[in-house]
């Protein structure tokens, strides 16, 4: 696959909030993609990033984004073609649409276009035909750009841990989250909460789990997206973690697979990220892990530059017919790394020409 021969210029809309800092920090050193435009609200506009922003992640900001102006987030001549979007959900969707009919890509991290039935809610090693929607969005909006969604950062660990084994038909599946703080954002939990503490609720996080679950696994046929007939229950925990949401999962298949082919679809699955060799995809997507007490937060997580999803003490299920532990980074995977990644798919397969 042939590279850009130069670095694309990119946009964060959101740049100086939590997530927007994330993609900030993940595009530092990307290859392909050159951060040269930030929007945000309008008490941040006309300021440069370095004063806009109170920088909240480990190491210091990038210094090729300190000098860059801040913009109000609205479609302009100076505005990339292609946007990331970290906005809040309260105020996401005017401003995406805005972009979108404008005609940059947006490629957003936020929830409010994620279920709706002609945009793509991309996980790339599972779902990248999913892609195929795009031309019937833009027909139907009249949009001369598109959007295209990542999941929930819990929804992607759960997603990428049961796509190797949908070859052996999903029916049922249910997930536990235990899921780290900093998937609160900032300030995210009081202290007093959640210090030696479990919160079992997350607002809204349970039904998109299970939602969204359906739509990633689903297929692309007769020109729309068809969800994955599975029944899928979440429960969703807050723990004093602070990056990587791990999930128990229970399922169910409609084919019985040994204990070693089971293994063997953990370990022999690749998607398309993969074979095109993008920046982001890790070569091995979903790891399993021998050890009884593996993988955990602390020790795994950031692994392979935190893109990887690592599976965990597959053994049998008295109830349904298997159960494992999963570990996703929640705010790389299954946040600004899982947007990057899409773009990077979206490159690769001409979209953003």
């Amino acid at each position: 696959m042939k590279h850009p021969q130069h670095r694309i210029p990119v946009g964060v809309l959101g740049g100086t909030g939590m997530v927007g800092q994330h993609f900030i920090k993940f595009l530092r050193n990307h290859p392909w993609f050159e951060v040269t435009w930030v929007g945000a609200s309008d008490r941040s506009a006309g300021k440069k990033y370095s004063d806009a922003t109170s920088w909240r992640l480990d190491g210091e900001m990038p210094a090729a984004v300190r000098d860059i102006v801040v913009s109000d987030s609205k479609p302009s001549a100076t505005a990339p073609k292609l946007m990331f979007s970290a906005m809040d959900a309260s105020v996401a969707t005017e401003i995406e649409r805005a972009f979108a009919e404008a005609g940059h890509v947006v490629v957003s991290n936020s929830k409010n276009h994620r279920m709706e039935a002609d945009v793509p809610l991309l996980v790339p090693e599972i779902n990248a035909d999913h892609l195929n929607i795009l031309p019937a969005q833009g027909e139907q909006r009249g949009w001369k750009g598109r959007i295209a969604t990542n999941p929930n950062c819990s929804t992607v660990a759960l997603t990428m841990a049961l796509a190797p084994f949908k070859q052996f038909g999903i029916t049922r599946v249910i997930a536990t989250t235990m899921q780290a703080i900093s998937g609160a954002g900032y300030p995210g939990v009081p202290s007093m909460d959640i210090t030696a503490n479990v919160i079992p609720y997350i607002g809204g996080e349970e039904e998109k789990m299970q939602q969204e679950t359906q739509k990633i696994l689903g297929e692309f046929a007769g020109g729309k997206l068809v969800p994955l007939a599975a029944k899928v229950s979440a429960h969703c925990n807050r723990v004093q973690v602070v990056d990587g949401h791990m999930v128990t999962v229970s399922l169910e298949l409609a084919h019985k697979p040994t204990h070693h082919d089971a293994i063997e679809a953990i370990r022999g699955f690749q998607g398309v990220p993969q074979k095109l060799k993008l920046p982001s995809a890790p070569a091995h997507p979903v790891v399993y892990m021998e050890a009884q007490d593996r993988p955990q937060p602390r020790r795994d997580a950031e692994r392979d530059n935190g893109m990887t999803v690592f599976i965990g003490r597959l053994r049998g299920c008295p109830v349904l017919d298997l159960k494992f532990v999963a570990l996703g980074h929640n705010t790389i995977r299954g946040a600004a790394g899982a947007a990057v990644l899409n773009a990077e798919l979206m490159w690769a397969q001409g979209l953003l020409d």
